[in-house]
């Protein structure tokens, strides 16, 4: 019920999208991938290549990072699949079907089309496995790719081992849930439409640039848990409503809003355990939390403002409007 408390705070009426026609269907590369005949793999790649024609190069050579050239491709695939084996079938396990994540997409795409009526969203969701270390979701030409192997519920134990808790410490392997497939998607939508750009912005302005984008994940996910939008645990969330004047305290009082230093700024803009300033309990990129808060406020006394003017308009100009002062 915590993620629901936060939501209440500012009562936005979620826009009737259920008319708007989305066009999005599911792939599943995982399958069509894993019984290949590796007894005959480059016929069966070719196949697949039919299939799949912009798809399985980005796998090939992006997502599993092979060399390019044919003759060493082969066992090397071999050696994948046979490793991989393990984590195909709890995949298949965890996912016999993608309704759920279809479901949510869709409706994300029909508000994609209500607030960004001239962007063109992606038609698929083409689902893959791909190293654990690797990518988790991308958005490619070919629609949005999902690599399953990252979300098949944080006590999976592949994650557990050594090696992956390097690359994907607890706090963000605990994500890798289901439930977050459609905010990874989303977010890269919103990089795709926005990409972020933060070179010479001073911490203020990163800030307001990441709660921009925040809340217009909060538009196109209305009924999304705010944990999952902002991968905060619910104390954590409820710790940031709770001493959000604190938190603004700590950035005004060590004058912090207008460095640039991006030594400095890298611990309140970044995602990370906690920030180590604030304490323990305090979640990684509470800049973000701050940022959103500051758009809220600036798109409430605006009440008017379209999602691409939001977009548009200069975070230093949004920030001195807004006069955010939490007490």
């Amino acid at each position: 019920a915590a993620a629901s408390l936060a939501a209440c705070k500012g009562k936005r009426k979620i826009p009737d999208v259920s008319k708007i026609k989305v066009k999005l269907s599911v792939q599943r590369f995982d399958r069509d991938f894993f019984s290949i005949d590796t007894n005959n793999v480059a016929a069966s790649l070719n196949k697949l290549q039919q299939q799949y024609p912009l798809f399985i190069n980005d796998y090939l050579y992006n997502i599993l990072a092979l060399p390019p050239m044919q003759d060493s491709i082969l066992p090397k695939l071999k050696l994948f699949i046979r490793d991989y084996k393990p984590v195909y079938d709890s995949v298949q396990k965890q996912f016999p079907s993608m309704e759920a994540a279809e479901k949510d997409m869709k409706r994300t795409l029909q508000f994609v089309q209500y607030y960004f009526p001239g962007y063109k969203s992606p038609s698929n969701i083409v689902t893959f496995i791909g190293p654990l270390e690797g990518y988790g979701n991308v958005l490619t030409g070919s629609g949005f790719a999902v690599g399953l192997q990252m979300y098949l519920g944080k006590n999976f134990s592949a994650y557990q081992a050594d090696f992956i808790r390097e690359v994907y410490p607890d706090y963000q392997s605990r994500r890798f849930e289901p439930a977050y497939i459609p905010v990874n998607c989303t977010r890269n939508l919103i990089d795709d439409m926005y990409p972020l750009n933060t070179s010479g912005k001073n911490l203020i302005e990163q800030m307001v640039e990441l709660g921009k984008r925040m809340y217009i994940l909060d538009m196109l996910l209305p009924e999304t848990a705010d944990t999952l939008k902002t991968g905060y645990t619910a104390n954590q969330l409820k710790g940031c409503y709770d001493h959000e004047a604190l938190i603004w305290n700590y950035f005004t009082q060590n004058e912090l809003l207008y460095v640039t230093d991006p030594v400095m700024i890298r611990d309140y803009v970044n995602d990370g355990p906690k920030t180590t300033p604030l304490g323990e309990a305090s979640p990684g990129n509470i800049g973000m939390f701050i940022g959103w808060q500051i758009v809220k406020k600036w798109m409430d006394k605006n009440n008017v403002t379209s999602l691409p003017q939001l977009m548009a308009t200069p975070a230093k100009q949004i920030f001195e409007e807004t006069k955010y002062k939490p007490r």
